[in-house]
């Protein structure tokens, strides 16, 4: 996605050979006008598939999440990272790296909202490793929901993330891919 990709440039910050910073317009401060573009986008992306349900893990990809499932017309869940005195006690639960924040977080939804048989789309900010991705995949799992495919707000080709959802079969669309960091630019794939 062009626009993506030119954002990006204009507003990412590389740190290091391996991070890249989009706090001004995805995961601290979000710009709406471009969350809705990136929703209908991945609405189109995956619309032939009759999306039931929207899942993501907070908070980063919430906002293109909710875009998204609003282009759908569906109901978007989040996984939540820390458990409430609010949250149920029958929940699906997995274990999630975080690659930038060096934890492990223990993502949680309440079983009332992801159901048996429903079409589930997950998006999320970033596909590095695949961590988030395989715990919302463990959850659907677990909710004996059908995952029918994955949107990625930035992809980083160069870590093990794509490969994982390949070998499992997953349909994954990214919206910008990024090959490599080099002398602190970001250089996207082809």
């Amino acid at each position: 996605m062009k626009l993506l990709e030119e954002r990006i440039q204009q507003d990412g910050r590389v740190l290091g050979d391996d991070v890249l910073k989009v706090d001004n317009f995805l995961n601290h401060q979000v710009d709406p006008q471009l969350m809705a573009q990136l929703g209908h986008e991945f609405a189109e992306l995956f619309r032939a598939e009759k999306i039931d349900k929207v899942l993501t893990v907070e908070s980063s990809g919430i906002a293109p999440a909710v875009f998204a499932a609003l282009d759908l017309d569906v109901s978007m869940v989040f996984a939540r990272k820390k458990k409430s005195l609010t949250l149920s006690a029958d929940n699906y639960t997995a274990d999630v790296f975080s690659f930038t924040k060096q934890e492990t977080n223990h993502i949680i939804v309440d079983k009332r909202f992801l159901n048996a048989g429903e079409r589930v789309l997950l998006i999320d900010d970033f596909l590095a490793n695949g961590q988030a991705v395989q715990g919302m995949m463990e959850i659907v799992e677990a909710a004996d929901a059908e995952l029918v495919g994955a949107g990625i707000v930035i992809e980083k080709t160069f870590q093990k993330g794509r490969a994982l959802l390949d070998e499992a079969g997953i349909h994954v669309e990214s919206l910008a891919r990024i090959a490599a960091f080099e002398d602190g630019q970001v250089v996207f794939a082809d």
